[in-house]
């Protein structure tokens, strides 16, 4: 009986923080790939050839607003398009990475 009245007083505790973890975020930043962030490896290419050709081999897309980069998920096909250029994103941000609800060219 104890039990189930410390998980009742405390689950909604943990749904909440769980919330709080998840939010909403609109972000403008230049779309690039987590290997690279800001500094791209790849000599003799763009910051967009670098980063579809890291992605290819496995990175994810990253967002890189100001000094902080932030992992993207989803949207690939969108992501690819706009590799190397400044966009806007709207998702759910997390630890970090966003889950992308939208991606478009920032004005």
């Amino acid at each position: 009986m104890r039990i189930r009245t410390i998980f009742a007083a405390t689950a909604p505790l943990v749904l909440a923080s769980t919330a709080l973890l998840s939010q909403s975020a609109t972000m403008t930043g230049t779309v690039t790939d987590a290997m690279c962030g800001a500094n791209h490896m790849m000599s003799n290419t763009t910051a967009a050839a670098c980063t579809r050709a890291c992605v290819k081999q496995g990175s994810d897309y990253a967002l890189v607003v100001g000094n902080k980069v932030y992992t993207l998920k989803g949207h690939e096909a969108d992501l690819n398009k706009f590799a190397g250029a400044k966009v806007t994103v709207t998702g759910k941000n997390s630890n970090g990475t966003i889950t992308v609800d939208s991606v478009k060219a920032a004005s």
